[in-house]
């Protein structure tokens, strides 16, 4: 099974985003350590809301164990 396009995340957060993440590629901070750019903050916090996603489908799938 292949990985779903949208992570489960949707259409509006996914656009938001990126559009959040262009915008600070042109108009951000030149360069900063990971922990304190604003680019890798977004990533970080949108592989969380991924991870959460993804947990709950399975959550969902998983049959209830008597």
């Amino acid at each position: 099974m292949g990985k779903p396009q949208n992570e489960g995340l949707t259409l509006g957060y996914r656009f938001f985003w990126r559009f959040q993440y262009v915008l600070l590629h042109i108009y951000g901070p030149a360069q900063l350590p990971d922990h304190l750019d604003p680019r890798q903050q977004l990533k970080r916090q949108r592989a969380a809301k991924v991870a959460r996603a993804k947990a709950a489908r399975e959550a969902v799938s998983r049959p209830a164990t008597p």
